[in-house]
């Protein structure tokens, strides 16, 4: 493959690992179209990205887009992420391979598909090009499970896929020992969440969890990351549950500075429900080293937390579930070091921008002879069937 175009709405640090991947693989024969300008919070939040030579920005001149449109006609594969349909219309006609990046479509239920006009976008999308050359990069691993219950749509066409932030090298056993200093020098084990202190990211279940944890006598240091409508009334929360004294709460920080924070923490907890579509804070934390314990409904966890071998995972909505796993994981020093050593290698080995980028090409090629996929595990792997009760443990 010589060609590659990647169409989304904006980019930002999510992609820059993947598009910088692609472009050391094809040079120019990469391009990353961009078709609208980030949102204000989302750059006050750090998101905004210096603009690489393979960035085209279609809303800059009616010439950018037009040079869009033919790179969509011309490329040997197009990846197809939020961005207009228009510009891969011809593409579809012509059945020219295409992939979708996309997270689970049904996240707030199948009612969704019953919305009218949701259910005209879902049948113009989806269900009409279901023989075409369509291949579904599964940013979540109920994204096949959606696209089953419209009609079949992408029957064995979905692939294990995610959001690729940058991943950073570590030498573990140094890695470790620095999260081992900073517990001591905190005085306890650090417990870390960071996210935006919104109701989907129900960060008072950890909040829940802890009081009850410290009721039992745990010794540990919460700390809070983030900033949203929720923040004043979790850090009222804390209070009223008696943890105020071992809970800090900080504001947004730059991507760069929340990783910094992940790595010198020995457990990291995810608790958004299923509205979360991929939780590329797990991701994060795992590169990081932390002993992760996150929510079954995470889009990221069925891929990147195997239980009790990379991580812990805990039912959605349930204090006492999370305070389970987090008991375990305060009582048994060797099995934070074991989670996080293999969630270190899992994304060093395996789910990395960089190997990401060599599958895509490799599937693309195999695709064109008229083969499956070449690889049994990680991204670009088939994603089986996972429905929302995968989970079975308490």
């Amino acid at each position: 493959m010589k060609t590659l175009t990647f169409f989304s709405n904006y980019f930002n640090h999510h992609q820059k690992a993947l598009c910088d991947a692609f472009y050391s693989l094809l040079n120019e024969g990469f391009v990353f179209v961009e078709t609208m300008p980030m949102e204000e919070f989302r750059s006050d939040m750090g998101w905004g990205e210096d603009t690489p030579p393979y960035v085209l920005r279609t809303y800059e001149s009616r010439e950018n887009e037009e040079r869009a449109l033919k790179l969509a006609r011309e490329s040997d594969l197009v990846i197809m992420g939020t961005a207009p349909e228009y510009f891969i219309e011809e593409r579809i006609r012509s059945d020219l391979i295409i992939f979708r990046y996309s997270e689970r479509p049904l996240k707030e239920g199948f009612i969704k598909f019953f919305i009218p006009r949701l259910t005209k976008k879902y049948m113009h999308l989806h269900v009409r090009n279901r023989k075409k050359r369509i291949y579904i990069l599964a940013a979540s691993a109920f994204t096949s499970w959606d696209f089953r219950k419209m009609f079949g749509s992408y029957k064995d066409k979905c692939y294990k896929f995610a959001y690729f932030p940058k991943h950073i090298p570590y030498d573990y056993e140094k890695l470790y020992e620095d999260k081992i200093r900073k517990s001591q020098a905190e005085g306890a084990p650090v417990i870390l969440w960071e996210g935006r202190m919104i109701k989907l990211k129900r960060a008072d279940l950890l909040i829940k969890a802890a009081a009850s944890l410290r009721k039992r006598g745990y010794d540990f240091r919460l700390k809070m990351v983030g900033d949203g409508d929720q923040k004043g009334e979790l850090i009222k929360l804390a209070k009223d549950l008696g943890i105020a004294d071992i809970t800090t709460f900080e504001g947004f920080l730059s991507p760069d500075e929340a990783r910094l924070r992940m790595a010198d923490a020995g457990i990291y907890v995810m608790t958004s429900n299923r509205l979360e579509g991929w939780g590329s804070v797990i991701y994060e934390a795992e590169n990081a080293g932390c002993a992760v314990v996150a929510s079954d409904a995470c889009g990221a966890t069925p891929f990147l937390v195997i239980p009790k071998r990379t991580g812990l995972v805990f039912r959605s909505g349930s204090v006492a579930s999370l305070e389970h796993k987090l008991a375990m994981l305060l009582d048994d020093e060797r099995l934070r070091y074991d989670l996080g050593k293999r969630a270190y290698e899992q994304m060093r080995d395996e789910w990395n921008p960089e190997v990401a980028a060599k599958r895509v090409i490799a599937l693309f090629e195999a695709i064109d002879k008229g083969e499956d996929t070449p690889f049994e595990n990680g991204p670009l792997s088939k994603a089986q069937i996972i429905t929302n009760s995968w989970y079975t443990d308490i």
